[in-house]
């Protein structure tokens, strides 16, 4: 695993909800660093949101994230903010960090206010941590629902020297971006210009995190934060941009495909490829209608491939087109075209596929130019007995 230069990690059981286990982790940049962040549209914003955000408007730099897992700290009003903001002043103290210079961000169960003693305990251990836990300890506490930590590095070349950059994530419910439902962490060791930083993160997350669903329901806690410390000595400049984009929305796509792998319950992965739309905007329609439908998703679950609910999602989406023209094809099966289902024995074809993790749906909706990708999970019996038992 090749780590960025200039980070340390902390990670420690803490027991603000969890017992046994490791719950609030701490990342801290030896240098000041050019920070971005994408946070969720939901009007209901975590304290942890709306200070982070208010945060990174005012100076586009940070030294390090805190995050806890458990206690989402959200619709818990002044209180709850006023909790989050003495978090980081504990925290702060404790490590020698400002706490202006710390992001916060909170996954868990809504409504919960902080057992601040709790806080006031972990601070001192979990500053005395720091360069002792790993990145991988670092993934693995800010779990919730998820059945495994979601850890991707990479290594890329700027004007032949390396530079690092490792991306770290919890989800596996609530996933149903309007930007990026979870909670992730992104670092390098570049140096990167915060307006170049920012602009380059919000690519890189429409690209990926924007692209998956697993249920429908988009996070008041979502957060994806980005920092670069130029800890490498190497810089990124408008020359070596498109080098720096594409590792940045690779490793982002690699983990935004962990996230509906492991969607809550889920079995597959089902790639939903739109074409042939008006527009980018209705291929999109398409594409998230067709992924949210319960009838789809449980049908994928079931090894069914049955055209009637794929197509009947595709015509409430919204998107325009002559349904005549409508193709879908499963994982380079022909299924229906001209109106109606093909000849083929699409059952028996599909037998061997649909029992692989990984299920390809293309669409073609016509003539247009338009075309989008979603990665949508099935819906399983486990989805239901995690989430009703959730807050238990």
């Amino acid at each position: 695993m090749s780590t960025p230069k200039g980070y340390r990690f902390a990670a420690i059981e803490a027991n603000l909800k969890y017992a046994g286990r490791r719950d609030l982790a701490l990342l801290v940049s030896d240098l000041p660093a050019a920070a971005a962040g994408v946070f969720t549209t939901n009007k209901f914003q975590a304290a942890p949101v709306v200070m982070a955000s208010s945060m990174l408007q005012n100076r586009p730099f940070a030294r390090a994230v805190l995050i806890n897992a458990g206690s989402a700290n959200a619709c818990t009003g002044e209180q709850g903010l006023a909790n989050c903001r003495r978090t980081l002043e504990l925290v702060g103290d404790a490590a020698g960090v400002a706490p202006e210079d710390i992001l916060p961000a909170s996954t868990g169960v809504i409504g919960m206010q902080f057992d601040m003693a709790k806080w006031e305990a972990a601070a001192a251990p979990l500053a005395a941590d720091l360069g002792s836990s790993t990145a991988e300890d670092f993934a693995r506490t800010i779990m919730t629902t998820d059945s495994f930590h979601k850890l991707v590095t990479r290594t890329v070349e700027i004007d032949g020297a390396p530079v690092s950059l490792l991306a770290v994530a919890k989800g596996a419910g609530m996933i149903c971006p309007n930007m990026a439902t979870m909670l992730a962490m992104f670092i390098t060791d570049a140096a990167i210009d915060p307006a170049m930083w920012q602009s380059m993160f919000r690519e890189g997350v429409d690209a990926s995190f924007n692209r998956v669903t697993v249920d429908g329901d988009t996070s008041t806690n979502d957060t994806v934060f980005g920092l670069a410390n130029g800890a490498s000595g190497v810089t990124v400049t408008e020359a070596t941009r498109s080098v720096m984009q594409e590792a940045v929305t690779a490793v982002m796509r690699e983990i935004a495909y962990m996230l509906v792998q492991d969607g809550e319950g889920a079995t597959k992965v089902i790639h939903i490829n739109v074409t042939g739309a008006h527009s980018n905007a209705d291929a999109e329609l398409a594409a998230r209608t067709v992924g949210h439908s319960p009838l789809v998703k449980t049908a994928m679950y079931g090894r069914d491939a049955n055209w009637g609910r794929i197509v009947a999602a595709l015509g409430r989406s919204g998107a325009a087109f002559d349904a005549d023209d409508v193709v879908v094809t499963m994982c380079g099966v022909e299924l229906f075209r001209n109106g109606q289902p093909t000849d083929a024995d699409f059952d028996t074809l599909l037998e061997p596929y649909l029992k692989e993790r990984d299920i390809v749906l293309d669409i073609e909706l016509g003539h247009g130019k338009g075309s989008y990708t979603l990665l949508a999970s099935d819906l399983t019996h486990g989805y239901i007995d995690i989430n009703a038992d959730y807050r238990s």
